[in-house]
């Protein structure tokens, strides 16, 4: 899958005290142009695990040539849905993923997990498995 790269920018889930202000700033900066398309938060570049640097990239598919992320075909994934009628759906599914990975339930391969944001607001969140 070839992913056309709109915004990005480099964090860390532990060390950066404005992460959520900075996401969403990603987001606005990124939103014009969005509506009714399947959006794509692509995490990728991380230094080690979830406790290291990273970087996040606001994406939409696309082979212009330009700008982008391609995510092998071939990669496995586990899919997690996300709650989107409590606040911080995302938050809450991120930390699910995090505690089954700390519990050993989940071995994650670190190359490519993505959000997949739905034009009706159905999220889901792919994690590459090793």
């Amino acid at each position: 899958m070839k992913l056309k790269i709109i915004n990005s920018l480099r964090t860390n889930n532990f060390n950066d005290d404005l992460l959520l202000e900075r996401i969403k700033e990603l987001w606005q900066q990124a939103s014009p142009g969005l509506a009714n398309k399947i959006t794509y938060a692509v995490y990728h570049n991380y230094e080690s695990d979830y406790k290291g640097d990273y970087s996040l990239s606001i994406t939409v598919e696309d082979d212009d040539g330009l700008q982008s992320l391609e995510i092998p075909n071939f990669a496995k994934y586990d899919v997690f849905s996300v709650d989107t009628t409590v606040e911080h759906g995302v938050l809450n599914t991120w930390k699910e993923i995090w505690a089954r990975e700390d519990a050993g339930a989940l071995e994650r391969a670190y190359s490519f997990d993505f959000e997949k944001h739905y034009p009706n607001g159905e999220i889901e969140v792919y994690i590459a498995l090793r």
